[in-house]
């Protein structure tokens, strides 16, 4: 089996890297890839799939591939995987129509509303002049939304109504996130602990991974602005059984059904968001695609093979893969660039211990990093590492990630210095077994 996976991040390193790990795949593609996919397989970095899918068709027909896994947003929302799937082609990942989910934030609002699925008390607007009778239909504190897609910092979680207005203002008058801020949502802020669920689905028929939960906030102890994610650990702490059945009843289900009652095929992954709050599992948002940074140590604990998920999922059938899972628990820590999230620093040298083998069970996972004029690895975006490590205890994973960052180094590297042990505060789960 030849597979292509579109992307250039930490996620699409961890999909590539589980690909190389089966027996069943001759060749692993990035595309565009970065230089910690490039140890793994060839990468195509001379193509656009959004931009050129005509030629990227043709290109995986010429190269006889079987598989395309798309990994980032961006190419789901812009039909990719329609475009593949007309031509012949399997594709893992929904088509535009279902990916509306994630790439409109007032669109899977409405659905939510429409299905009853449990989410914020909340508002929509494309007009300063709605402003303030949107406020004053919600709570004091509010969490302010861009609709469209913003990489995952179009989220400001507002302390009070003249914050809630600044970010408003800034997103429908200023621009500060062009055109995916000309719908902004409003919503009351919900406080809990985030929980990630991660579900391969197609139609109704769904395979639920591990728990995973992430950091978004910037800085230690939660606080700073929302961000793509600084690490996250598999499995989650917060939730257990009762919780997850609950979930599957509550959340899960009644959105795959409300997607076939709305005639919408999706085929690919569902990561619902959720906030654990007093009332229950509230959706904070949907993704399409699998998370990052939950990606990382969600699939570094997995033992079967990548290719029997794809091959289930093609065939509309992805619970009936054959799943199994190494009990050790795993975390990842994101190594991010100075001015991130709004400004990222770019072009410093990396050096340290940036690769690792294909067996290892630590692995440096390259999200924002490129090769320089000279051959060395440099810095290219925000987010450049996210080492990862599986041990018997998830103090232990911790240990093993942070003794390895600090191995890295790049001028203005920055990271938390609490993922892993933020989660104690709100450590309601049974056992970690179950997952």
């Amino acid at each position: 089996m030849k597979v292509v996976v579109i992307g250039s991040g930490g996620r699409e390193h961890a999909i590539c890297l589980q690909l190389a790990r089966s027996p069943r795949v001759t060749e692993v593609i990035a595309c565009p890839g970065n230089p910690g996919t490039a140890r793994l397989g060839r990468c195509w970095n001379q193509i656009d799939p959004i931009v050129q899918i005509d030629a990227f068709i043709e290109r995986c027909k010429a190269e006889q591939i079987d598989h395309v896994v798309i990994g980032p947003e961006a190419p789901l929302v812009a039909g990719v995987a329609d475009r593949l799937r007309g031509a012949g082609i399997a594709a893992f990942g929904p088509g535009a129509a279902a990916a509306r989910l994630e790439g409109s934030k007032a669109y899977s609002k409405q659905f939510m509303d429409r299905h009853q699925i449990p989410t914020a008390i909340h508002r929509t607007i494309d007009h300063i002049d709605d402003l303030e009778a949107a406020l004053d239909a919600l709570p004091p504190q509010v969490v302010v939304k861009a609709s469209g897609l913003a990489a995952g910092k179009g989220v400001i979680v507002c302390e009070d109504r003249p914050q809630a207005r600044q970010a408003a203002t800034a997103m429908l008058v200023e621009g500060s996130f062009g055109e995916s801020g000309r719908v902004v949502v409003l919503e009351e802020r919900m406080h809990g602990p985030e929980v990630s669920i991660l579900a391969i689905v197609d139609g109704t028929d769904a395979l639920l991974l591990p728990t995973a939960q992430d950091h978004k906030p910037l800085l230690d102890g939660n606080i700073g602005p929302n961000t793509g994610g600084m690490g996250a650990f598999c499995p989650g702490t917060v939730i257990g059984s009762a919780d997850l059945d609950t979930i599957r009843r509550t959340i899960i289900e009644p959105t795959l059904e409300g997607l076939v009652a709305d005639q919408i095929e999706y085929s690919g992954v569902l990561y619902a968001g959720l906030m654990m709050t007093k009332s229950g599992p509230r959706v904070l948002e949907y993704n399409c695609r699998l998370g990052d940074p939950e990606t990382q140590p969600v699939l570094l604990r997995l033992t079967s093979d990548f290719a029997d998920i794809l091959e289930a999922t093609a065939d509309h059938a992805p619970s009936s893969a054959s799943v199994t899972w190494d009990p050790r628990p795993s975390l990842c820590l994101v190594l991010a660039s100075d001015g991130y999230p709004a400004a990222p620093r770019k072009g410093q040298l990396i050096e340290g211990g940036i690769f690792s083998g294909v067996d290892d069970d630590i692995q440096v996972f390259h999200a924002g990093t490129t090769t320089g004029p000279d051959g060395n690895c440099v810095v290219s975006g925000g987010r450049v590492l996210g080492v990862t490590a599986l041990a018997d205890s998830l103090e232990d994973a911790k240990k093993r990630v942070y003794d390895r960052a600090a191995q890295i180094q790049f001028d203005g590297k920055i990271c938390r210095t609490d993922i892993g042990t933020y989660q104690e505060t709100y450590n309601i789960s049974e056992s970690l077994e179950q997952q």
